[in-house]
Parts: structure tokens; C-alpha cells; sequence
């Protein structure tokens, strides 16, 4: 063979080999703008086009948007959205409970990613039958619920590698936190007051964010014999005898422990000998991807005497670092 027909048919080889990676790259391309699919927490299917243009509703769910790197897209969050810092410059639609179909659909988004508890019923209706692709994704109090929720939102933004190495960390936090509880002789007992207000304190029972974080950190719910958020009578947290009473720093920030322990539910409690009233911020108990982090700051506080390590800082518990690559 002449060199010259060589090098035409190395030419040609090397054309070919370009041609077939432009159209691999095209074909890549077409794939990448496909329909995702997703099963959401209702059970629907729902197919998400563009996610150029987000509205998060509930903490956990803004928390793990911004975490896997899509926080520029978000254009509107909620009230329980605080989280990180930059959360709380977007538009705001209200409660998560009181949310208005309306507000949501002005601001024009390509997919609303919603918290399962969100509400009124009629507005997720509205929402779940419109044009615009509404993802529910499910709610759990539970290591399981907060992998599930990293797992449906990293789908639904096409972020699976990224959301595999986020939840990879928090089953490292988990894990970490299971060891720590190991440590604990004795449980002791509390008693999660949501609010004081003119009559009986609102106290968590089971079924609750409160029962959950309380499981996780180690300590026993004193409110066990009740379900979901109650008034509690000044006999029954007295017969209850919590050792710590614990409370939401957001909400009842301004209440000391004087004033507490002043209540008569809780006067006469272990806990008052020895004033021991413990704030928690709300993320604690919206058991997003910092779950791990507050059920081991809240052991601390319980257990001072364990001296229980910190867990390593993670790229969206610091909040400069949030949502970003």
C-alpha cells in the first residue's frame, strides 16, 4: 500500500472517529433533555421537562435543593425555608399550610417540590393537577424518611450522583449517632413543649418530629401515652416526671427557664430541681439532611457527661458553602 493511501486512510479513520463522537454527543444531549420520570410520595407519576425554575416548600426540601448545587433555580420557598441564609432572599409564599395556588403559580415555576403534610388539601389538589410538575415528596421522622427525601429530590433535579454521595455522608452521621447512643446507660426522659400559650403547654407525643428527634438522640419521650401535638394538663407532665424539658428556640426563645419551671405543669418536675430546659432549633425537627447533626447536639446537652464528639462538618451544615458545587 502507497503512503499516500495510508495517511488518506488514517484521515478518513480519524474523521470517522470525530463524527461518531459528535454523534454521541448529540445523542447524550437528546437524553439529557428527555422527561424525567419520578414516583412521588403520593404514589403519582409525575414528569418533570425543566427544573429551571423551582419553588421549594418545607425546610428539609429548600435544605437539600440548595445542597445539591440548585439553589440559583429556586424562585420561591416558604416559611419554613430558612435555611441556608440565601433561602431566605427568595420570594416567600407563606406557610406551608396555608399556601395559596395562586401565589405559587406566580412565579411562574417549572417544578414545585413540596413537603407531604403541605396544605390546605384543596391548594395540593390545585397544584397536583396542574400544567406544572408537583412533586410530594414523602415526610418520615426517621433515618429512612431523611435518605428518602435526598434520594426523590436528587431524581427529580438529576443530580443521582451527587444526591449518592450526599446520602452516603448522612448514613455515615447516622451510623455515628447509633454508636453514640450505644454509649447510654440509663435513658432519661423529656417532655418537647411546641408552645406555651394562655392554658396547657402543647406537648409532642408519639407520631411526632419531637418523637423522632428524641428517639434518635437517645432520650425517652416522658409523652409517650399520647399521639401527635396535645395540650398536656399539669397532672399529666407531673406524672410524666421528665428529667429535661425541651422546647423550639424560634418559637419560645424569650421564655427562661424561670419562667418555665414557674408553669404549673412543670413546677414540680425532676427537671425543675434542676432548671434543665433545652432549646432546639427547627431544623431539628425537620429532619432534613442536618437530622444526624441535631440528634447529636441534643444528646450532648442531655448526656453532658459523655463528652460525645462532634460529627464531622458537612458541606450543607455550613451555611457560606450551601448550594454550591
Amino acid at each position: 500500500m502507497r503512503l499516500t493511501e495510508k495517511i488518506n486512510r488514517r484521515t478518513l479513520g480519524t474523521r470517522l472517529l470525530a463524527i461518531a463522537a459528535c454523534v454521541a454527543c448529540a445523542a447524550s444531549i437528546a437524553h439529557a433533555q428527555e422527561p424525567r420520570v419520578v414516583v412521588d410520595g403520593s404514589g403519582r407519576t409525575v414528569e418533570i421537562k425543566d427544573a429551571s425554575r423551582i419553588v421549594t416548600i418545607g425546610g428539609a426540601v429548600t435544605e437539600i435543593v440548595f445542597a445539591l448545587g440548585h439553589g440559583d433555580n429556586v424562585v420561591g420557598v416558604d416559611l419554613t425555608s430558612t435555611y441556608p441564609s440565601a433561602a431566605q432572599e427568595k420570594p416567600n409564599i407563606g406557610y406551608m399550610r396555608t399556601l395559596s395556588a395562586e401565589g405559587v403559580i406566580s412565579l411562574s415555576p417549572t417544578l414545585v417540590l413540596a413537603i407531604e403534610g403541605s396544605g390546605p388539601p384543596d391548594v395540593i389538589d390545585i397544584l397536583s393537577r396542574a400544567a406544572v410538575p408537583f412533586v410530594l415528596v414523602p415526610e418520615g421522622h426517621d433515618e429512612a424518611s431523611v435518605l428518602r427525601k435526598v434520594r426523590l429530590i436528587a431524581q427529580s433535579l438529576r443530580e443521582e450522583e451527587r444526591g449518592a454521595a450526599m446520602g452516603k455522608a448522612i448514613t455515615e452521621d447516622f451510623a455515628a449517632i447509633r454508636a453514640m447512643r450505644e454509649r447510654i446507660g440509663k435513658h432519661r426522659k423529656a417532655i418537647f413543649v411546641l408552645a406555651v400559650g394562655g392554658g396547657s403547654p402543647m406537648v409532642g407525643g408519639t407520631d411526632t418530629s419531637a418523637d423522632g428527634i428524641f428517639a434518635l438522640s437517645g432520650v425517652d419521650n416522658a409523652m409517650k401515652s399520647m399521639s401527635g401535638y396535645k395540650p398536656a394538663t399539669a397532672e399529666a407532665s407531673l406524672a410524666a416526671a421528665p428529667d429535661v424539658v425541651v422546647t423550639l428556640y424560634e418559637r419560645n426563645h424569650s421564655l427562661s427557664a424561670d419562667d418555665m419551671f414557674a408553669l404549673p405543669a412543670f413546677a414540680g418536675t425532676p427537671a425543675a430541681a434542676t432548671k434543665q430546659l433545652i432549646p432546639l432549633p427547627s431544623y431539628a425537627l425537620s429532619f432534613g439532611p442536618r437530622a444526624a447533626h441535631a440528634a447529636r447536639n441534643l444528646a450532648a446537652k442531655v448526656y453532658p457527661e459523655l463528652s460525645l464528639p462532634e460529627l464531622p462538618a458537612r458541606p450543607w451544615t455550613k451555611d457560606a458553602s450551601a448550594g454550591k458545587p
